[in-house]
């Protein structure tokens, strides 16, 4: 059994991307979960390289803190002047002296791109022993795309840039998808010889193909099975475009592996994401980051989970939720905000109009509405009542309210932390609580009511509210 061939992948970060007009270079611009540059990484993994170059250039320094966070055994090596793609790979070659066997070339842009796809041309790629194979694909609109010129018996004879091209090869439809696979001594050597004859004058990559087919070595296209994984991104418009393209693929892999989608044309979910079957997935939902969703949960509609686990059966609508974990058949909003330290319980209940950050809700607990609870532990079957406030900062630091299981704090109450409240204790509506309020006691800081009788005759004649009054008092005389 023959050995595998040694592999290199290299990726062309270096451009600037002007059309798209931003502080951010064009590489670093987000979709679903990963940036244009971490998509391309996750497709180049199929490779299973030995090393991965990744060649900078415009806000090198951005792009090299982004690698450190998503792929930190890439190398970035520095191409300070953008003077083509074979130039650029000529570089990346000289940082890996000893890189032999297949080396692998990838746009940074093509976001669409599937590991699958990059296996699938490497395979034909060393089994055909080719001294280079592009990835292309046929399209509809190839305008601004380099083209794919074949011989008469249908064998690659070079790739022409659009801007280089004649009438004739412009109307070719078989487009150069910037992927490519390269026998590494061949591509060494070519690239010594490339010129800067063209319309750019720039080194470009694809006059290695040329060179090679002149020297009698076999050079190959690979077909891409979906023309959409080779699409590049120049601006926004193209950007969102890729967006929705890899939103419709996401949601249609969600959909046939057991996930109910109501409405895929308002619903992103982020690559990183996990769902289980039979989760539900209501319209206008977005979930982003590393949010897991258990089997039987619905979420939505209007909804966005950051970085949150949602158990099995729990129901979240109209919620906006950050860091948080809900339990199995925990119940939140509508409205309801749940920030970063939120954990809740089996069958907790967060309500409408609802924040909460750095708190845990136990077993069955309640907090059903008008109600903000930060830094707290709320005991299992503990109930909250309509517009407490869990009154955590002193304006230097936080501090932790307690509140025991099956308790009952009653509306309109502020618990000035720190405080605690006793399992099966009771705290009257309308008090304000800043001592300790032992188990199975009722905590109580309302002053005496009293009544002024006749205060509105006397002080608001003439209003409706004083006839009113006065219809009273006469049929309660009556």
């Amino acid at each position: 059994m023959s050995q595998a061939p040694s592999r290199t992948v290299v990726v062309l970060a270096a451009g600037e991307g002007k059309r798209m007009k931003s502080a951010t270079p064009k590489v670093l611009h987000p979709l679903l979960g990963r940036t244009l540059l971490g998509h391309v990484l996750a497709a180049a993994t199929a490779a299973e390289a030995a090393g991965t170059i990744v060649v900078v250039g415009h806000k090198a320094e951005q792009v090299r803190g982004h690698l450190s966070e998503i792929a930190p055994d890439a190398t970035p090596v520095l191409q300070e002047q953008q003077n083509g793609t074979g130039h650029a790979v000529r570089i990346a070659l000289e940082a890996a002296p000893d890189a032999d066997g297949t080396v692998v070339v990838l746009n940074g842009d093509v976001p669409l791109l599937r590991p699958e796809t990059v296996a699938a041309l490497l395979t034909a790629h060393e089994e055909s022993k080719a001294g280079a194979t592009v990835l292309a694909a046929e399209v509809a609109d190839p305008s601004g795309l380099g083209r794919v010129v074949r011989d008469a018996d249908g064998n690659l004879e070079r790739i022409v840039e659009e801007r280089d091209a004649s009438p004739e090869v412009r109307a070719i439809r078989e487009i150069n998808a910037g992927i490519y696979a390269f026998d590494a001594a061949l591509l060494r050597e070519a690239l010594g010889r490339i010129s800067t004859d063209n319309d750019q004058g720039e080194e470009y990559l694809t006059d290695v193909f040329g060179l090679l087919a002149d020297a009698g070595q076999p050079v190959g296209v690979y077909v891409a099975a979906d023309a959409e994984e080779t699409l590049g991104c120049n601006d926004r418009a193209e950007l969102a475009r890729l967006r929705a393209l890899l939103r419709d693929r996401v949601n249609t892999a969600w959909m046939r592996s057991g996930v109910s989608i109501l409405d895929p044309a308002t619903t992103w979910i982020d690559v990183t994401v996990t769902l289980s079957p039979d989760a539900v997935i209501d319209q206008n939902s977005q979930l982003q980051g590393t949010t897991t969703v258990a089997a039987g949960a619905v979420i939505g509609p209007d909804t966005t989970l950051v970085d949150t686990t949602v158990g099995a059966g729990a129901v979240l609508l109209r919620a906006h939720s950050i860091g948080a974990q809900v339990g199995p058949e925990a119940q939140v909003g509508p409205y309801s905000y749940l920030r970063p330290g939120t954990l809740l319980g089996r069958k907790a209940k967060v309500g409408g109009f609802v924040e909460t950050k750095n708190a845990e809700l136990g077993d069955g607990a309640k907090v059903p509405h008008l109600t903000y609870v930060g830094d707290a532990t709320i005991g299992a079957k503990a109930n909250i009542g309509a517009g407490t406030i869990f009154a955590n900062y002193d304006g230097v630091n936080k501090h932790h309210t307690t509140v025991g299981e099956a308790a009952f704090v009653g509306s309109d109450t502020v618990l000035i932390a720190p405080v605690e409240v006793g399992a099966g204790a009771y705290v009257a509506a309308g008090s304000a609580i800043q001592t300790a309020v032992p188990a199975g006691s009722l905590g109580v800081t309302r002053a005496p009511q009293r009544n002024i009788e006749g205060w509105t005759a006397r002080k608001r004649p003439g209003t409706v509210s004083a006839e009113a009054a006065e219809q009273a008092a006469t049929g309660d005389a009556g």
